[in-house]
């Protein structure tokens, strides 16, 4: 194993943060020199969002000892602290890890988009044997990154941003692990990604898995696979395969960080990268497929127009049928009693962990299977 530290830039005088990733298996061995396959896994990007942080601490266990065995094929690495700089942030005692309170920005929106870049480094180097075209365009994606780290105008969450997606452009499997306020097990991921992913999303239990191509304002995960994709659009005479399955994780809710829950979501990782081949061995069967994958776009926000007290009738992983009342918001003065309902049939994937709601609070979120929204599809 090696561990690297990788210093993030210094916003303020007498401040300094780093990023320390874990890398195990060997670099020589994976993809680069033609074997194995690399993959990256970082967890709590939303700092409060501490579920993966668990699971990254018992998954390192685990490839220690799959590492002294001889048992990685490439190179797996992990970053259980994705983000210093929310960890820090509280405030009245309370952990506000979403958002940078400098700038209000999303710390899992705004990563570098690579396509024109990348394009304008391999249009003329293109070949008709798709995997060199890889190799070309995983040079061009270091490159491109390196031009971006050296600019001057920079500030510490940029810099974040930077050494993240440095370490993780160029990997076949990218897992940014979080959780929801109060969920049951999803996944996002790029719609061409979906045959690659349903192994993952039956091994984890996913209850929904939610596609897009364009789901706004250029999150982690889809700043590492997008570029393959619209590559691929770009030069249609050439093979270009879709090179990196990259995947949030959403491992349930806020309040389910526990050891047997962690170490069981590790095991299922594990699994996983047998079924790929980065770990030798034999992977548990395939689990069934809970539920099919649906559109990003065809998830339901249910929003209440009333302010109240929220008492839930459904919780997530329930089946909702349209007209189903989800969550029922009462005005203990007047005694008004709003109904909130699902306007689709669809997994209830997510609500708030929050039972007071003001006016035009989103409370759940439901995976329907009919695309009908459009825009940015993801949540502030």
């Amino acid at each position: 194993m090696q561990i690297k530290k990788h210093p993030l830039h210094i916003s303020s005088l007498g401040t300094e943060r780093s990023i320390v990733s874990f890398h195990y298996g060997s670099i020589e061995q994976g993809h680069a020199h033609g074997r194995g396959e690399k993959v990256y896994i970082q967890a709590a990007l939303h700092a409060d969002e501490l579920p993966g942080m668990l699971m990254a601490h018992h998954l390192r266990s685990r490839l220690a000892a799959l590492e002294g065995r001889g048992d990685i094929t490439g190179e797996i690495i992990v970053v259980p602290v994705a983000n210093p700089i929310g960890l820090s942030q509280m405030l009245l005692h309370s952990h506000l890890g979403r958002f940078e309170t400098a700038t209000g920005e999303n710390f899992n929106r705004h990563y570098p988009t690579l396509t024109e870049p990348v394009a304008a480094r391999v249009a003329d180097k293109l070949t008709d044997d798709g995997q060199q075209n890889v190799v070309l365009i995983r040079q061009a994606m270091r490159d491109a990154l390196n031009e971006i780290v050296a600019d001057p105008e920079t500030t510490e969450v940029v810099s974040m941003r930077k050494v993240l997606m440095t370490l993780a452009c160029d990997a076949d499997v990218v897992l940014d692990l979080h959780c929801d306020a109060n969920a049951a097990l999803h996944l996002y991921t790029g719609t061409p990604l979906w045959p690659q992913c349903e192994p993952l999303a039956r091994y984890l239990g996913a209850v929904a898995t939610l596609l897009a191509t364009e789901s706004g304002d250029s999150p982690f995960d889809e700043a590492c696979s997008q570029t393959w994709w619209q590559l691929a659009a770009k030069f249609p005479d050439k093979p270009i395969p879709m090179a990196c399955l990259s995947v949030t994780v959403e491992l349930r809710g806020l309040a389910d960080v526990s050891h047997p829950q962690a170490e069981a979501d590790a095991d299922r990782i594990i699994d996983f990268l047998k079924h790929r081949g980065v770990v030798k061995g034999s992977a548990s069967p395939l689990p069934p497929l809970k539920y099919p994958a649906t559109p990003l776009a065809g998830s339901e926000p249910i929003i209440t127009p009333s302010s109240g007290v929220v008492a839930y009738l459904l919780q997530p992983g329930d089946y909702a049928r349209k007209g189903d009342v989800i969550a029922e918001v009462i005005n203990p003065i007047s005694g008004d009693v709003y109904q909130a309902k699902s306007g689709c049939d669809g997994v209830l994937y997510a609500q708030e962990n929050r039972h007071f709601a003001v006016a035009g609070m989103r409370l759940a979120k439901v995976a329907g299977a009919t695309a009908f929204r459009s825009g940015k599809l993801l949540s502030a």
